[in-house]
């Protein structure tokens, strides 16, 4: 595959002008390529803020997973992980800004976090389990620099990438109905409707209403809809929480949205607290299967995302190649190291980037935007409380429908398409995790091939990555075998 082969289609005046560049084009537009992806400095932008206001939930939320005590009792302070978390977002954002230059954000993967805390910190320290965050990400950029990870994911068939990208719609969509209190949790079902069959409170009408208004406005081609239905949310959530005679209750982040100050002084007291030592009593086969983990978590959910928000914001080929994948990949791999060193756990390729390139973002400009606005939390993060996550889950659910659009794509018809795509899609949301989607399709495109006689179509990283997800699947088993579980 060569650059010239995945760069998007150029413009009207980019095919006027041959090699040469356009009078008048400033060196940020010849450096992210905004004309060339038919986009405006404005709406990169405004995808750039878009996209920020849907992850700021991240500053919040990785604090509250990574705050429980390690193997011997440690516990990460809430202040030191909310500037870690901010830092390693800005950091690792604006690298794939100005390195990928691609509309991606990247922050503290929840999917690595929940491993961290749940598996890792129980039999080691935290300074361990940041060094594994480490192992894993130069994994990940190795694979990147032989050009295996950017192999696999082209290996991949074309309806599979789409059955990524709808998988991906839904299982956001339903992050944002979980996230605004719409869906939980049932007593009689897996899930209700509000935690007894019916909505109530604030919060949960403030998150329709915002739903509604991004729905309407978008419905009359409104640019900046996200954008103007986010602010709206979040005045109208201000509001009522000042003219309610008590503060309004349910809110997921513990309180009313709220200023409690401006300015506060960044705790950088995680960073570089890294163990690579002290390692006997855990032993090498659990080191080797922990970062196993990680790297499933950190490859194919960020692969998955990559090739959904690629796709989203039309910037693969017909194949569905990305121009400049390796570097964005590199970049996401980069995350894990970064993630490790700062104390802020694995960074990855986040699916609310989709929010921003609903806005028009297309280019890395965007992904600037976003890590200027995270290195700002380092200093104001006060300010990350004000968007209440029930409004920024309107966006959520917004992009998810927008990204349904891919069906259009897949042949139903034919059942040997039609299955593997099914599972990939259902299975994300459903099991809440990308690579349980992505694994399951994989396997079963395998498998129909196999069964329709025509396994030479195959190819050896479709089988490799079969084998693997066979592997995932059983991992619980083999940790019990090999005694490690």
């Amino acid at each position: 595959m060569t650059q010239q082969s995945t760069e998007p289609k150029t413009t009207a005046e980019d095919a006027g002008a041959g090699t040469r560049q356009p009078a008048g084009r400033s060196w940020l537009d010849r450096y992210f390529h905004i004309t060339k992806r038919q986009s405006t400095v404005a709406r990169e932008v405004r995808g750039g803020i878009t996209t920020f206001m849907a992850m700021a939930y991240i500053l919040l939320l990785n604090p509250v997973i990574l705050s429980g005590p390690d193997a011997k009792g440690g516990v990460l302070g809430n202040a030191a992980l909310i500037t870690a978390t901010a830092f390693a977002a800005a950091v690792t954002t604006l690298l794939m800004g100005f390195v990928g230059k691609v509309p991606l954000a990247l922050a503290a993967g929840l999917s690595v976090s929940g491993v961290l805390a749940s598996q890792v910190a129980p039999n080691m320290t935290w300074g361990q389990a940041m060094a594994m965050c480490i192992m894993y990400g130069v994994v990940i950029m190795l694979l990147v620099v032989t050009g295996l990870r950017e192999m696999i994911m082209n290996a991949i068939p074309l309806a599979l990438k789409h059955g990524i990208t709808m998988g991906i719609g839904l299982f956001i969509a339903l992050i944002g109905l979980v996230k605004a209190g719409f869906v939980h949790p049932g007593k009689a079902t897996p899930l209700s409707l509000g935690p007894a069959g019916e909505l109530a409170g604030w919060p949960v009408l403030i998150f329709a209403v915002t739903l509604l208004l991004i729905f309407a406005l978008q419905a009359r081609n409104i640019p900046g809809a996200i954008l103007i239905g986010i602010v709206v949310g979040t005045v109208v959530a201000v509001i009522v929480n000042a003219i309610t005679p008590t503060p309004a209750k349910g809110w997921s982040n513990g309180r009313p949205p709220a200023l409690d100050g401006v300015v506060s002084m960044p705790d950088f007291s995680l960073f570089g607290k890294v163990e690579f030592t002290g390692w006997g009593d855990i032993g090498v086969l659990t080191v080797g299967m922990i970062v196993f983990t990680l790297v499933l978590a950190g490859f194919f959910d960020a692969m998955a995302t990559i090739i959904g928000v690629g796709t989203e914001a039309k910037l693969a080929d017909d194949k569905g190649r990305m121009p400049g994948l390796s570097k964005a990949l590199f970049v996401d791999g980069a995350g894990g190291a970064i993630g490790g060193v700062t104390g802020a756990s694995g960074q990855t390729v986040f699916v609310e980037s989709a929010t921003g390139v609903g806005e028009g973002a297309r280019t890395g400009l965007s992904a600037v935007v976003t890590g200027l606005f995270f290195a700002a939390c380092v200093f104001f993060t006060p300010l990350t409380a004000i968007v209440p996550a029930e409004v920024a889950s309107a966006a959520l659910v917004v992009i998810g429908a927008m990204m349904m659009q891919n069906a259009r794509h897949v042949d139903w018809a034919d059942r040997a398409t039609a299955i593997p795509v099914f599972l990939t899609v259902v299975l994300m949301p459903f099991t809440y995790t990308i690579t349980t989607g992505v694994a399951a399709g994989v396997i079963a495109w395998t498998v129909i091939k196999v069964a329709q006689g025509k396994a030479r179509e195959i190819g050896a990283f479709m089988w490799a990555l079969s084998a693997i997800f066979v592997v995932y699947f059983a991992l619980h088993p083999i940790e019990k075998w090999l005694g490690v579980g």
